[in-house]
């Protein structure tokens, strides 16, 4: 008797183990949204490769603009023929459509902001996403009796070539230093000398 409520029990338990991964299983939902490029690929190609358009360089008809500032400050005043997608709502599925669409078009996707420090964020998500062609309008913006002022913003790049800095780099580590032999310092043990012990003894 003992043996058959062991049974029962464990087909019990088996059976309820199925079915919760079964349900697991059928009510897993894939993420809408993965990376394309993992973090060390992205910091690796923007290092090696200018993401920055200016004023001057806007005006090629591959070039979508889009402001990433709130609607508000878009319709206080934005550049021509920009798409406003603020970028809290970069995620949903109306503006993602849109970057899809300019993507297979072969646009190139121009993000601009306040200033260039703004579209760090949103430009690092885009890339990573897959938007490969996504670039960064290197201005700022300001208002003046609410008329807007753009300027170009100046940007800090390298003089040194980082590519060519980490391949050096690497063929360096590749090279055997021989280690210096560093003689082993002499070990001096004091000997102690035996104390003469009183003589003893009288006339």
């Amino acid at each position: 008797m003992k043996e058959l409520e062991k049974t029962k029990r464990i087909s019990i338990a088996s059976t309820l183990f199925i079915l919760i991964i079964l349900i697991g299983l059928f009510t897993f939902k894939r993420p809408k949204n993965t990376f394309a490029h993992n973090t060390k690929d992205t910091l690796e190609n923007i290092s090696n490769n200018n993401y920055f358009v200016n004023l001057k360089n806007i005006n090629n008809q591959n070039n979508v603009l889009i402001d990433i500032r709130s609607a508000f400050e878009f319709e206080k005043g934005h550049l021509n023929n920009a798409i406003n997608i603020h970028t809290p709502d970069f995620l949903n599925e109306e503006h993602l459509n849109v970057f899809k669409e300019l993507k297979n078009t072969n646009k190139t996707i121009v993000l601009y902001g306040n200033n260039p420090q703004e579209t760090n964020l949103p430009f690092l998500l885009l890339y990573q996403l897959g938007f490969d062609t996504t670039k960064i309008l290197t201005i700022e913006i300001d208002y003046d009796q609410n008329k807007l002022i753009t300027k170009n913003s100046d940007i800090e790049t390298t003089k040194a070539d980082v590519a060519a800095f980490i391949q050096e780099s690497a063929k360096k580590a590749n090279i055997k230093i021989k280690p210096k032999v560093v003689p082993a310092p002499k070990v001096v043990i004091p000997i102690r000398k035996k104390k003469k012990s009183a003589v003893e003894g009288g006339c």
